[in-house]
């Protein structure tokens, strides 16, 4: 899925006693480059300053004013070092513009043929001192994945990409809303979290009570067009055969109330209780409706799980992709780097190699089966997968989580819901962590290979601690 085009701050770095004409051929490449990836561009003009770079107070100062006035639109900044540069008015134009946004430094290396006085760059070594001042100024930074790159080269294209999603989650993890609907399930402790922790992230928590949610509900008529919409929208969505209407008609005005708030209340995401009151209350399990906002990039949690719709929605940000929220839930024979990952479920269709509506398994032997319509069922796609779990903690009053990678396999699985198979390098590791830092059963799962991404957003740009499995 397609995600929405970005805007970069540029600073092209020079420093006179280097070769000049390289800032002015670096700061053209590097723009080429960016646009070429469909990134506009924010930089100095030639007139603003000697070839378009920044090299004195005054230059740092037109730059940030620059970067100030178009402060609503600018994703990130790419820090480009042609040669060694001012580390200085480098420092000084982020201290001034203090955006708050992920800070790329990139170097362009030199040519051994070309090491004499005219054609020299010492980028190599620009790019430590610019470092060096950027510590000092306290204003954190990422770093491409060689020293030097050159703007064309196609590590510096892997390393725009995986920057662009640094920057994708920190804009859309800062002042996130989230729609907290339903009370936490009382049998689910593991869910609990701090509401207080998020906000001190900002991070906000919008709560709906599910009798509220009922109460719309049955005051909304069979012909409402927003339920009528709905209701030809989960049709669309997944084969409803066998289904009964009026649970279809319920899911629907689910639906279209649980829509009509999260606009009204600015919400982006949500975590919807379940276990059992809808069930018990409505008739019917909202995993349809939970899918289909998941598989619009509207991540959506069950069993009121915020901090696992976090997870969710970081990794959607970072891959534009649909995420789910899964259990780590069974061994997979004898392989010790095996798991079923299931759920009951609200999988996005975009999980599944096929799938159908149905009853839920688990519940109905408490609730009745008429009560349980409503899940997405079938068996989840085989290829490479992201993972990624946060916490609050109350006890350090921090955010803390995990991420890594692995992949979706093709290996049988009889059950029912929405499952299955995954591979992860040296998962018993990963299990023992999870275990004796008190992590919970769900996880946020998405197919990327974004994990070194959510890593670096959450480290670097939020203070959050992190373990990044696989390194």
């Amino acid at each position: 899925m397609a995600t929405s085009k970005m805007t970069m701050g540029l600073i092209v770095g020079n420093r006179g006693f280097f070769p000049d004409h390289l800032a002015k051929t670096g700061r053209e490449e590097m723009i080429q480059v960016l646009q070429a990836a469909g990134i506009d561009v924010v930089v100095l003009g030639p007139e603003a300053s000697k070839h378009g770079a920044v090299e004195t107070h005054e230059e740092a100062k037109r730059c940030a004013e620059l970067f100030k006035a178009a402060s609503n639109k600018i994703d990130g900044i790419i820090v480009s070092l042609p040669n060694f540069g001012d580390e200085r008015a480098i420092a000084d134009t982020l201290r001034l513009a203090r955006l708050d946004v992920p800070i790329l430094i990139q170097a362009t290396p030199d040519t051994p043929a070309k090491m004499t006085i005219a054609h020299r760059r010492d980028s190599f070594c620009g790019k430590m001192s610019a470092c060096n001042n950027l510590q000092q100024y306290r204003i954190p930074y990422s770093l491409t994945s060689l020293h030097t790159e050159a703007p064309n080269s196609e590590e510096f294209k892997k390393d725009l990409d995986w920057f662009a999603g640094v920057c994708r989650i920190v804009k859309g993890v800062r002042n996130l809303r989230i729609g907290a609907i339903g009370a936490r399930p009382a049998a689910f402790n593991t869910v609990r979290y701090s509401e207080k922790i998020l906000e001190a992230n900002g991070i906000s928590v919008e709560t709906l009570d599910l009798s509220e949610v009922l109460g719309r509900i049955s005051r909304m008529k069979d012909d409402e067009p927003s339920a009528i919409g709905k209701l030809n929208s989960i049709q669309k969505y997944v084969s409803t055969s066998g289904i009964p209407q009026g649970a279809l008609l319920k899911m629907a005005k689910l639906g279209a109330v649980v829509d009509d708030w999260m606009k009204s209340a600015d919400v982006q995401i949500s975590a919807v209780q379940c276990w059992t009151s809808l069930e018990e209350n409505l008739g019917v399990v909202p995993c349809t409706v939970m899918s289909m906002m998941s598989d619009s990039l509207l991540s959506s949690a069950c069993e009121v799980d915020v901090c696992g719709v976090l997870g969710m929605h970081v990794l959607q940000l970072a891959s534009g992709t649909p995420s789910a929220l899964l259990d780590w839930n069974n061994n997979y024979g004898a392989d010790l780097n095996k798991a079923v990952c299931f759920h009951c479920s609200n999988l996005p269709k975009h999980f599944f190699k096929d799938v159908t509506m149905d009853f839920q398994a688990i519940i109905a032997g408490t609730v009745g089966k008429g009560n349980t319509f409503g899940t997405c069922v079938g068996k989840v796609k085989s290829g490479a997968m992201s993972f990624a779990r946060f916490s609050t903690d109350d006890l350090s009053g921090k955010i803390r989580g995990y991420s890594g990678g692995g992949r979706f396999t093709d290996d049988p699985l009889e059950t029912f819901g929405g499952a299955g198979v995954v591979e992860i390098p040296n998962m018993q590791k990963l299990l023992r962590y999870i275990c004796e830092k008190g992590f919970e059963h769900h996880v946020a799962a998405n197919f990327s290979t974004v994990a070194p991404v959510v890593h670096e957003a959450a480290t670097k740009y939020f203070g959050w601690e992190m373990y990044a499995h696989g390194d």
